[in-house]
C-alpha cells in the first residue's frame, strides 16, 4: 500500500483517500498501482458493498497525474517506463468505470486531469461549491487523456471542444451540465453524507441516499453560452474556430454557420459579457501549442463516434505514445511546472505550420504493446 493512500471497510463501505494533499493529490505512479490494488481486492469482498473515493487536504480532490514524474520520465530517456504510467492508470480508470459496485467519488476542490479520470468514470460523481473541474492538458502542450475525450465528445453541442481545447475550468453547475457530474452536495454536508451511506438501510441504494444531501448548484453559464460556442467550436478546424471567435466578438458573426448576435446576454463563468468571453478565448487559443490544439480537436471529434470508453482510452493512448517524445510537451511542462516562466516556445509555432494529416496520423498510431491484455468484459 502507497503511504499517499488510505483504505478502510467500515459498515459494507470501503472508503479509498487520496492522501498527498501538499502536491493537491497528485497521481504518481505508485498510487496507481495502490489504487489498482484495493479496487482487486474489494471487487469480490463480501464486507465491501460499495466504494467512496475522495482526497484528503482542504484544496481538492485530485490535481492529476504528477507532471514532474512525468517529465522526468520524458525527458530522460525513460519512454517505457512513462507509457507504463499511462498505460496503468488508464486500465485503473476502465476498471472504475466498469466496477461491478457503486463508486461514490466525490470532487471536492480542485479535480483536474487525472483527477477526472478517478472520478469521471465512477458510478456516482459528487461536486460541492468547491469544485474546480478541468481537462486542463493543451496547456502543458499535451492533449485530454485518462478518458477525458470520451466525456469531452459526450457533453452537450460543442461545449466539449471548447473545454478541451481552451482547458476551461468549470463550476459545479457547468460541470453537471457538461455530464462530467450527477449531484451537487454542499461541502459541508459531505461528513453527513458519508455517515449516512454507512448506515443506509438497503446496501444497494448509494443513489438515494445521495439524493437526500442533492441540492441545486445555480445556473450554468456554459448553458447560457452554448449559442455561440456552439456556432464557433463547431467550425472545422482550429484557426477557423479562432476567426469565428474573432468574428463574434467584433460583431461581425456570421448568419451562415449560426452564430447569434455578440449583444445576445450570454456570460462567460467570470460574468465576462459574450463578446468579451469569445475574444479572450481565441486570445488564449493563440498562445497554446498549435500541434496539441490540431489532435486535440481531431481526437475529441473522433471520440463522438467511439463504441466505448476503452476505445477513447485507446485512441488516448496512441496519441500518448507520440506526444512523450514530443518537443511541444517536454517544453510545456517545462515552461509551467519545472521553470514556471510561462513562456513555451512551441514547436511548429503557428497553426499554419501543423501539417494538416498530422492529428489523423497520430490517432491512427499503430500500438507497439496494447493497452489491454485483453479485451474488457461488457457490461449489460
Amino acid at each position: 500500500m502507497s503511504e499517499h493512500i488510505s483504505a478502510s471497510v467500515a459498515d459494507g463501505v470501503g472508503h479509498l483517500t487520496l492522501e498527498r494533499p501538499q502536491a493537491l493529490n497528485a497521481l504518481s505512479y505508485e498510487m496507481i498501482r495502490a489504487l489498482t490494488a484495493v479496487f482487486d481486492a474489494w471487487r469480490h469482498d463480501p464486507e465491501v458493498s460499495m466504494v467512496v473515493l475522495d482526497g484528503a487536504g482542504e484544496r481538492g480532490f485530485c490535481a492529476g497525474g504528477d507532471i514532474r514524474e512525468l517529465y522526468m520520465y520524458a525527458t530522460g530517456g525513460h519512454v517505457a517506463e512513462a507509457l507504463r504510467f499511462f498505460r496503468d492508470e488508464y486500465r485503473l480508470n476502465s476498471a472504475i468505470a466498469r466496477y461491478p459496485k457503486p463508486v461514490v467519488a466525490i470532487m471536492d476542490g480542485i479535480t483536474m486531469g487525472g483527477g477526472i479520470g478517478l472520478a469521471g468514470h465512477a458510478s456516482i460523481r459528487i461536486v460541492t461549491e468547491r469544485s474546480r473541474v478541468a481537462m486542463p492538458e493543451t496547456r502543458i502542450g499535451f492533449t485530454p487523456d485518462v478518458g477525458g475525450t470520451w466525456l469531452l465528445g459526450r457533453a452537450p453541442g460543442e461545449l466539449g471542444i471548447h473545454l478541451a481545447l481552451n482547458a476551461r475550468t468549470m463550476d459545479a453547475a457547468d460541470a453537471m451540465h457538461a455530464g462530467f457530474a450527477d449531484a451537487f452536495v454542499p461541502s459541508a454536508s459531505i461528513p453527513h453524507l458519508l455517515q449516512a451511506l454507512e448506515e443506509r438501510a438497503d446496501p444497494g441504494t448509494p443513489s438515494e441516499i445521495v439524493m437526500l444531501f442533492d441540492e441545486t448548484p445555480g445556473p450554468s453559464a456554459l448553458a447560457a453560452a452554448r449559442p455561440w460556442v456552439d456556432a464557433c467550436f463547431s467550425a472545422p478546424t482550429v484557426h477557423e474556430i479562432i476567426d469565428r471567435l474573432r468574428a463574434f466578438a467584433e460583431g461581425r458573426a456570421d448568419a451562415a454557420w449560426g452564430a447569434p448576435g455578440a449583444g445576445d446576454g450570454s456570460s462567460h463563468p467570470a460574468d465576462q459579457p459574450a463578446h468579451a468571453y469569445a475574444a479572450a478565448a481565441a486570445d488564449e487559443l493563440e498562445t497554446l501549442s498549435p500541434t496539441a490544439l490540431a489532435i486535440t480537436l481531431e481526437a475529441v471529434r473522433r471520440a463522438r463516434t467511439l463504441p466505448s470508453l476503452e476505445d477513447a482510452l485507446e485512441q488516448e493512448f496512441r496519441a500518448v505514445s507520440w506526444f512523450i517524445g514530443q518537443h511541444d510537451l517536454h517544453e510545456g511542462i517545462r515552461a509551467q511546472v519545472i521553470d514556471k516562466d510561462r513562456s513555451p516556445k512551441w514547436d511548429p509555432p503557428t497553426l499554419d505550420d501543423v501539417p494538416p494529416g498530422l492529428p489523423a496520423r497520430v490517432l491512427r498510431e499503430q500500438l507497439h504493446d496494447p493497452v489491454w491484455d485483453a479485451p474488457p468484459p461488457v457490461v449489460e
